[in-house]
């Protein structure tokens, strides 16, 4: 694996049961900003031992390049419109649904939990803010080694809601709720359930009627099963100590039924700049978005340790309503078994960077998607780049 493609290189047909392919790459050969991006992902590539890295990067909506270089499999090269998963910018659509129900005054960001889903522990004490933008003080059931182990054992088992929140809800909070912030996954799979009750539409339904079909994000869907619609970007991870294929386990753990999401590079692109600009909410909405009331909160304390809660959650680098917000950046980064992607925008340059990387037997642990965009932003926005860390 790991042979790379030029720009602009055919990679065979497109499954007959799939739409024409409208997300390709860019004609080659690549010049000035586009050459300098297709340059940092190669490299990376390489340095990383990356299978596959597919991006798409564009300035004011037009495209700066959309490439693909590497594999998906061995022998059957990476295509920009191979989908792949993105767990996380769900949890940035569940947010703007939020917001949206807000505005139209179907509930409010301070309603308990409790209002709507009267079984959840705590849920007098916990709102419906403080599960967007994690400050609830539930743990983080990803955390959790007895989950952990289960889930290494068994990665094709299929996990309900009620196991996966039981975790979280079951021990005691990490602080009271709202004093401080620390991710955890429950607090999303939650809020997908307070959502349908509070719309009376199931949660898949939701997101492509207030998301996906407004952005005309073709290529976006929620997946009950671990399938992945045709084209597929195949992924294989190291995690369980063998080096195996990891695209088919299964992804029910990761957030609520119905937003368990596949996309492609495009949609992924469309994605950043509409989460970036606000689009899909009002102007005071977006604010809300951007900052919830969590700058300064994220501290460690006796019950929420520094390797639980983020100790940066600065102006300049913090957690919004299901979105980061670093330096500038309005971003979301989704992890999975050997998928690593990043949907990041800079409204002062109005520039999208989206990265989705597969890995190789040897790749390092971490989000290598996040470095690339790191690079690019150094190239393209100097003096603004994108810090993760």
């Amino acid at each position: 694996m790991g042979a790379t493609l030029p720009v602009g290189t055919a990679a065979g047909p497109a499954s007959a049961a799939t739409a024409p392919d409208t997300c390709v790459s860019s004609p080659g050969p690549a010049q000035g900003d586009a050459r300098e991006v297709l340059t940092i992902a190669q490299q990376a590539q390489r340095e990383f031992g990356l299978n596959s890295v597919i991006l798409r990067v564009s300035s004011d909506g037009r495209e700066v390049l959309t490439t693909a270089l590497g594999e998906s499999m061995t022998g059957v090269p990476a295509e920009p419109s191979m989908h792949f998963r993105t767990g996380s910018v769900a949890i940035v659509y569940m947010g703007t649904v939020l917001l949206q129900l807000v505005e139209q005054g179907k509930a409010s960001l301070d309603d308990p939990v409790s209002r709507w889903l009267p079984e959840v522990p705590r849920g007098s004490e916990i709102t419906l803010r403080m599960l967007g933008d994690s400050t609830s003080g539930f743990h983080d059931y990803v955390t959790d080694p007895a989950f952990l182990a289960e889930l290494e054992a068994a990665p094709f088992r299929n996990w309900t809601p009620a196991e996966v929140t039981g975790i979280a809800t079951g021990k005691p909070l990490l602080y009271k709720p709202g004093t401080n912030w620390s991710y955890s996954h429950a607090n999303f799979a939650i809020l997908g359930a307070a959502l349908e009750k509070i719309s009376g539409v199931s949660l898949d339904k939701l997101l492509t009627e207030r998301v996906m079909k407004p952005l005309g994000l073709s290529q976006t869907s929620n997946q009950y099963t671990p399938q992945i619609p045709e084209p597929v970007l195949h992924a294989f991870t190291s995690e369980r100590g063998t080096y195996e294929e990891s695209t088919f386990w299964n992804p029910s753990w990761t957030t609520a039924p119905g937003a368990v999401l596949v996309q492609n590079i495009c949609d992924l692109d469309r994605s950043a700049r509409a989460v970036g600009t606000g689009e899909l909410v009002s102007e005071k909405s977006f604010r809300t978005q951007l900052d919830p009331g969590t700058i300064g909160l994220g501290h460690a304390t006796a019950s929420c340790p520094a390797s639980v809660c983020l100790l940066t959650n600065t102006a300049a680098h913090h957690f919004g309503l299901g979105l980061i917000v670093v330096n500038g950046w309005i971003l979301t980064n989704p992890s999975f078994s050997g998928y690593a992607a990043i949907q990041a925008y800079l409204p002062a340059k109005k520039l999208a960077i989206s990265v989705s990387v597969t890995q190789g037997p040897k790749s390092p642990e971490g989000n290598s998607a996040e470095t690339i965009a790191e690079r690019i932003s150094s190239a393209l926005a100097p003096g603004q780049e994108l810090k993760m860390r």
